[in-house]
């Protein structure tokens, strides 16, 4: 009787051991991280230049450096030859064509000398060119001075021939060896063309002397001349 209640008594006790292990942890669970896909955006359309066939009903179309017979003419073309418009002024009385005789270029026609074949209101509206100073001749005179000593002061007179290919607004100034500068000078074209200014100034005394025309507007130009001034005993 006594064996069988020890090991009762040592049952118990292995039970009541077993019953006090703690659980293992539970395994944590890792929730994926989804990233966001990117949109992309549609590219936008590719603009497909329009072109407009043209043909020329004069017997001799000037074609311009801009819209308007005030713009200097580039070359003529010929009466029946069709041109391609690529644009247009704001009114629709002129268009910018594919250069026939520059390739590569362009230039403008009048819409009263051709028949458009197609709906020229397609053609991309285009701004006049901006116009430039294309050609500046300046010469003086005498353009060379040889005197006695004592006959000084000694005048001289200079002139420029300017050429620009529109109308627009001119302004310049003159500057000399001797430091002198001129006030600003405006001329107004009215269209292209060439217009000419004139200067003088008084030498005093034998040198080697230059003058300079600089082109202020609409572009920047400089043309310079140079004068020897001697003198003998």
């Amino acid at each position: 009787m006594k064996r069988l209640i020890l090991l009762a008594g040592f049952v118990t006790t292995l039970v009541g051991c077993t019953s006090q292990n703690t659980p293992p942890p539970p395994t944590p669970t890792v929730n994926p991280v989804t990233q966001p896909v990117p949109t992309l955006s549609p590219e936008p359309p590719t603009s497909i230049p329009v072109e407009i066939p043209v043909q020329v009903t004069a017997q001799l179309a000037n074609c311009r450096f801009g819209p308007g017979i005030v713009y200097l003419t580039l070359n003529e073309i010929s009466n029946g030859r069709t041109l391609s418009a690529v644009g247009r002024n704001d009114t629709s009385t002129w268009w910018q064509v594919e250069d026939p005789i520059n390739p590569g270029g362009r230039c403008w026609v009048s819409s009263e000398v051709t028949d458009e074949e197609g709906d020229t209101s397609l053609l991309p509206i285009v701004p006049a060119p901006f116009v430039t100073v294309t050609k500046v001749d300046l010469r003086v005179e005498p353009n060379r001075i040889v005197v006695g000593c004592s006959q000084f002061p000694q005048t001289v007179f200079f002139e420029a021939a300017i050429t620009t290919n529109g109308p627009t607004l001119l302004t310049w100034q003159w500057e000399a060896s001797n430091g002198i500068i001129s006030d600003v000078g405006t001329l107004i074209f009215e269209e292209a063309g060439t217009q000419l200014i004139n200067e003088f100034y008084r030498i005093n005394a034998p040198n080697e002397y230059w003058v300079k025309l600089k082109i202020l507007s609409p572009n920047e130009l400089v043309e310079q001349v140079s004068f020897p001034v001697s003198c003998t005993p």
